[in-house]
């Protein structure tokens, strides 16, 4: 009966350790459920969740935010607890390692000890100062982060809904080309057609299986691509819901680098990273200050030789001056302003590269939008001169290469037009990420 009774505790205890291990698992080791019909919203929300660079950047913020911490605890006291035992033997003084010989008496005692900085002419505050920007400039490195996860997701939802916009003309194109090639064949098999005019038809056959094909291995590989840029593992299957309403007009340039100059969280960060290096710079320069601080200790000594009292305590303050150590500080300070004018200058290039990237994109996605309206031109072209030549060949007035390059052309026109959309709609979100409106 015992036996048993402790194997259910055991199991019981196996159990709930199990139960309390998943339930503090850190939320990027649960895949977050994902929707038959995926939206652009959801996959956004799917990316933000669960992407394994988020939370790579996450964590190193919240390092980054302890270091804060860390050097406002210059400010507070320190508070020791020490206990010492001793047994010497009699008379035993330290005589080697030390300029004076201080006794060892037997004793077991025990006491607080407490140390107070009082004032170091500001080295701490720009110790703090130097990590509080450093701090932000990590929160905006998660913002980056953010930004460029959601612009992948976008590149890669578009891209997939191209690709498959793709496919379906490619689709189309085949069942076209199919009932042609049926059509010429049955009429060379009456001598109304020659055998030539069914080997172009079957070339132009062969042609759209070969897109087909494409098509289909693009369709695949751009789903792919979106389950990487979501942070999922494995193959979930999913319909891509085409985001609905009209595309959004382009800004004006000026308006889209004063937007990216104002948003941008690579600058933020590359600002903070200065202001941290020139406030780190000023505090390697105060490591030649003095410093002040007070000190304090009390305690007890319950077992002991009879010269030592019973209980102690004792307080003072201490002064240092810094007077040489072999250039150290010197070189300190050096480097630190060293890289404080190095992190100024990163800042710069950074401007100025941010400008040229606005204004390529904004180019880009001006001539995507252009694009909108000429590749349905195009397109209409393109299917009238499919129809004229369709109708020449049906009267016999044109010949099957003429009908050959109008089936080309028409399928030409109608993937452009299918990808033209989604072309503009990634180059705008590349121009949101470039003004840092992406989060």
């Amino acid at each position: 009966m015992r036996s048993s009774v402790g194997i259910f505790a055991c199991v019981a205890f196996h159990f709930t350790f199990l139960c309390s291990v998943v339930a503090q698992a850190p939320p990027g080791a649960q895949s977050p459920a994902v929707p038959t019909h995926l939206t652009l919203d959801d996959a956004h929300r799917i990316a933000l969740q669960n992407h394994p660079r988020i939370f790579a950047a996450q964590s190193f913020a919240s390092a980054a935010g302890e270091q804060v911490t860390e050097a406002r605890s210059a400010y507070f006291p320190n508070l020791y607890g020490s206990m010492t035992g001793v047994e010497a033997d009699a008379g035993s003084r330290i005589a080697a390692g030390v300029l004076n010989n201080p006794i060892i008496f037997n004793r077991f005692a025990s006491g607080l000890a407490v140390d107070q900085l009082v004032t170091d002419f500001g080295r701490t505050q720009n110790l703090v100062g130097a990590a509080r920007a450093e701090a932000q400039a990590a929160q905006e490195g998660v913002n980056f982060t953010r930004a460029d996860v959601l612009l992948s997701v976008d590149r890669a939802f578009y891209g997939a809904l191209s690709a498959q916009a793709v496919l379906r003309v490619a689709q189309q194109t085949v069942k076209q080309r199919e009932i042609v090639s049926e059509q010429i064949t049955a009429l060379a098999k009456s001598n109304q057609r020659s055998g030539l005019d069914v080997s172009f038809a079957n070339v132009n056959l062969g042609e759209a299986r070969l897109l087909l094909v494409k098509a289909q291995n693009d369709a695949q590989a751009a789903l792919a691509k979106l389950i990487e840029a979501l942070g999922l593992s494995g193959s979930p299957q999913f319909d891509l819901v085409d985001p609905a309403g009209s595309l959004p007009s382009l800004p004006p340039f000026d308006e889209a680098l004063a937007a990216a100059e104002r948003n941008r969280p690579e600058l933020a960060a590359a600002r903070f990273e200065a202001d941290s290096a020139r406030r780190f710079a000023v505090a390697e320069r105060d490591l030649w200050m003095p410093s002040i601080s007070l000190a304090g200790v009390a305690g007890v000594a319950p077992f002991r030789q009879p010269q030592i009292p019973e209980t102690y305590s004792a307080g003072g303050f201490n002064v240092n001056f810094p007077i040489f150590n072999g250039r150290l500080f010197n070189a300190r300070r050096a480097e630190a302003e060293d890289r404080a004018r190095e992190a100024s200058a990163v800042f710069r290039d950074l401007q100025d590269r941010v400008a040229r990237d606005v204004h390529l994109v904004w180019l880009a996605a001006n001539t995507a939008q252009q694009n909108l309206a000429l590749t349905a031109q195009i397109l209409d072209a393109a299917n009238k001169a499919l129809d004229l030549a369709q109708a020449r060949y049906d009267l016999g007035l044109g010949n099957i290469v003429e009908l050959s390059q109008a089936q080309l052309n028409q399928a030409q026109a109608s993937i452009a037009q299918a990808t033209a959309k989604y072309d503009y709609a990634t180059q705008f979100a590349e121009l949101l990420f470039q003004e840092g409106e992406l989060r």
